[in-house]
């Protein structure tokens, strides 16, 4: 079980996907994570946050119960998908999307433009891939203009290179985990 640590849901237990290749955010590194986020942009609340292949779901569920106005979820396990939508209704999140797509297909498609976007995709995956996904998040205005974007990746990979159209502007790193946080330029 994994747990939602702050704001209107904060304390309750849901549900981690089972039998799969997740990889929950540690409890930790969303504590910093979200403590940065509202230091750097006042407050979630009324912010919409995309979470690329969002595993568990525990970021935009944790986003929504912060105060995020709106949370879209891609997940590609259509099972994984399930079993995060059952745990935003048993939370009672409210505006959660939860989309079942490849991240990589799913940042081509035109939309809403986002406040904030947390791509934690498996570590395995080759930053030029993530790159990628990212330029097309941008190709297809998918980014606010004042977006706070924020990678995940292993600590033991090499520093993190931002696509052209995103400057990088610090990384923290916890254990085996490395954030790194950019704006659109």
């Amino acid at each position: 079980m994994t747990r939602i640590i702050g704001g209107s849901a904060g304390g309750r237990r849901f549900k981690a996907p089972d039998g799969t290749h997740t990889r929950p955010t540690s409890d930790r590194v969303r504590e910093a994570l979200f403590s940065a986020l509202e230091h750097e942009l006042g407050t979630l609340h009324g912010c919409r946050v995309l979470d690329l292949y969002a595993g568990s779901g525990a970021i935009g569920l944790e986003a929504r119960s912060r105060g995020a106005a709106r949370a879209t979820l891609v997940e590609s396990d259509r099972g994984v998908a399930a079993v995060i939508r059952s745990n935003a209704a048993a939370l009672d999140l409210g505006d959660v999307e939860v989309v079942t797509a490849r991240a990589e297909h799913w940042a081509l498609l035109p939309g809403e433009a986002f406040d904030v976007v947390f791509v934690d995709p498996p570590y395995a995956m080759p930053g030029t891939d993530v790159r990628g996904v990212l330029t097309s998040l941008l190709t297809v205005s998918r980014l606010s203009a004042d977006a706070v974007v924020v990678v995940e990746r292993a600590s033991r990979d090499p520093a993190w290179d931002w696509p052209v159209g995103i400057v990088g502007v610090r990384a923290k790193r916890y254990g085996e985990t490395m954030l790194w946080y950019g704006h659109p330029a």
